[in-house]
This record gives structure tokens, C-alpha cells and sequence, in this order.
């Protein structure tokens, strides 16, 4: 016979009350410090921040302007710049690469290609290459007399060499194809460890159904794929509205040139950030509204991203 259950009472529930709260209070005691940590080194510096984008400063002095620095954007030239250089690259550049990633990753999930851990390694490698060695690489590869004027002009596909890092157009489209070759295969990652995690009886049903490689796509792989579609995507535009990197390592001299490309073609707003911090004469305060900039823009992307999947939550 099964043993009976002593009848919970007042005093049983009292003491059962207490030993929770008793380990509640063990719980708090030991993510504390990580709150604490959490609290100084990120809510903090967020709430600083959002205070110091009140005031303007020059050098050392400053003084509150209130929502002065946000007006103050719509008529700065330079940053309207910046901004326009951000968003071409985030309309242009990241969804060929995440269409690219998807594409090679798709390629490379199919076990009748031989050797797909030497390629997948290949492609993922450019993701661990120093930012200078490629840099480097890529100014050589670019330049008026590099590779790729000769290769181009040896196959009688232009005239004359493309200035690819003196003339606006043809610099962002430098950076645009170096963005590209060192993040495609960061992404594909993502997305193949997403198809290994797809039945394979779903495709052959699909076959057997007579949909062909592209229905397959698009009404098996990509719907099952939403979720790190959407994250990639996600991480992608907060990488680009950040991009500081590349701009200023194919700018002629740097951040210290006194232009980020011909023309300030290459300057992002992560690039005048900088500027205006440790370039120009400080000014903290407006730094930190172009800052803030950045992250309205990174939560409105967010969120249009999120609508578009069809997320809910």
C-alpha cells in the first residue's frame, strides 16, 4: 500500500513559505554581484550618457543645451553625410551578403558535394583575418595598378584602370565588397547549423511533389529558417550602423586624414563619432547625441525587422 501523505497545515505551509523565501534570498545574494556589475558598467554609462547629450562642450567646458545637440543635427552637413554613407551601406551591402550567405550555405548543406569542410572552412576564414592584413591586402588588390585593374583590363572588360579608392562611388563599392567577403561566411554558420536542423524527408517529399530546388527554398528552407534569418539580420544592421572598421583602415592616412575617403565618401557615424571625441575640438556631448542616433535607428530597424517576420512576441 502506498504510504499516506501527512495533511498539510497552517504550520506546514508557514515553514514551506519560509524555506522559499529563504532560498529566494540565497538566489538574490548570488546574481547581486553580477547586478551590481551590470548597474556599473552598462546602466550607468547608458544613463550618463543620455545626460551628457544635454550638453555642449568645448574642451573642457560644457554647458547644458537641452534638446539644442538633436537640432543641431539637422542642419550638420557633415553628419547628414555620415548618415547617408551608414544607410547605403545598410540598404545595399547587408542584404547581398545575407543573401550570399544563405545561398553558399544551402550549396554546402548538400552531402553530394564532396569536401564541404575544406570549403566551409575557406569561406568562414575571412571572419578571423586581422582587419590590418586584409585592409592591407585589399588597398594593393584595389589600387589603380593592383590585381583587379589588371585582371579586368587583361580580360578586355574595361579600358582604362577604375580608380576604386579615389573616386566616391567606386570607394564605397570597395568597402562594400570587402564587408561582404569578410561576413558571408559568418552568416552561412548560422544558417547551416539551421539546416542541418531541417528533416531531410521534407525535401524529398517536396521532390516527390515535383517543387523544384527554388520552391524548395522558398517555401522550406526560408520559413524554416525565419528565426536566424531574422537574427542575423538583426545583428547585421547593429554591425553596419556601427561600422567603423574598414572606412577608416581604406581611408588614405585613417582616422587622422583629414577627409574618411574622397570625400567624405567613406565617414560613418561610428567614424564621426570619433571625430568629434578625439579628432576635432571635444565635444562629448554631441558625440553622445550622435551616439544615441545609432541606437534610435538600431531599435527602429529592430522593430521593423521583427514586423516583417511575423514575430509576436
Amino acid at each position: 500500500m502506498a504510504e499516506k501523505l501527512p495533511p498539510l497545515t497552517l504550520s506546514s505551509l508557514d515553514k514551506k513559505r519560509r524555506k522559499v523565501s529563504f532560498n529566494n534570498r540565497y538566489g538574490w545574494f548570488f546574481i547581486s554581484f553580477c547586478l551590481i556589475l551590470l548597474a556599473l558598467f552598462m546602466l550607468y554609462p547608458i544613463i550618463s550618457s543620455l545626460i551628457m547629450s544635454t550638453f555642449s562642450s568645448r574642451g573642457m567646458i560644457s554647458r547644458y543645451v537641452g534638446l539644442g545637440n538633436y537640432k543641431r543635427l539637422l542642419h550638420d552637413t557633415v553628419f547628414l553625410q555620415a548618415l547617408k554613407n551608414t544607410l547605403l551601406f545598410f540598404i545595399i551591402q547587408m542584404p547581398i551578403m545575407l543573401f550570399l550567405a544563405l545561398m553558399i550555405a544551402t550549396l554546402l548543406n548538400n552531402k553530394a558535394i564532396k569536401f564541404r569542410g575544406v570549403f566551409r572552412t575557406g569561406i568562414f576564414l575571412p571572419a578571423v583575418t586581422s582587419l590590418v592584413t586584409y585592409a592591407t591586402l585589399f588597398k594593393m588588390m584595389f589600387s589603380l595598378e593592383g590585381f583587379v585593374n589588371r585582371f579586368l583590363m587583361t580580360t578586355h572588360l574595361i579600358s582604362d584602370p577604375i580608380p576604386w579608392l579615389v573616386d566616391p562611388f567606386w570607394a564605397r563599392i570597395t568597402v562594400m565588397i570587402a564587408l561582404t567577403w569578410r561576413w558571408t561566411g559568418y552568416n552561412m554558420v548560422f544558417y547551416l547549423s539551421g539546416l542541418q536542423n531541417i528533416p531531410d524527408e521534407l525535401y524529398e517529399a517536396a521532390k516527390i511533389d515535383g517543387a523544384n530546388a527554388l520552391q524548395q527554398l522558398g517555401r522550406i528552407t526560408v520559413p524554416l529558417l525565419k528565426p536566424i534569418i531574422l537574427f542575423t539580420a538583426v545583428t547585421s544592421t547593429i554591425g553596419t550602423l556601427q561600422l567603423f572598421d574598414e572606412p577608416t583602415s581604406f581611408a588614405s592616412g585613417g582616422v587622422t586624414a583629414a577627409t574618411i575617403g574622397p570625400g567624405n565618401s567613406l565617414l560613418t557615424m561610428s567614424v564621426y563619432i570619433y571625430n568629434l571625441c578625439f579628432k576635432y575640438m571635444p565635444n562629448f556631448g554631441y558625440a553622445a547625441t550622435v551616439a544615441y542616433v545609432i541606437v534610435i535607428l538600431v531599435a527602429i530597424l529592430a522593430f521593423v525587422q521583427f514586423k516583417l517576420a511575423g514575430d509576436r512576441r
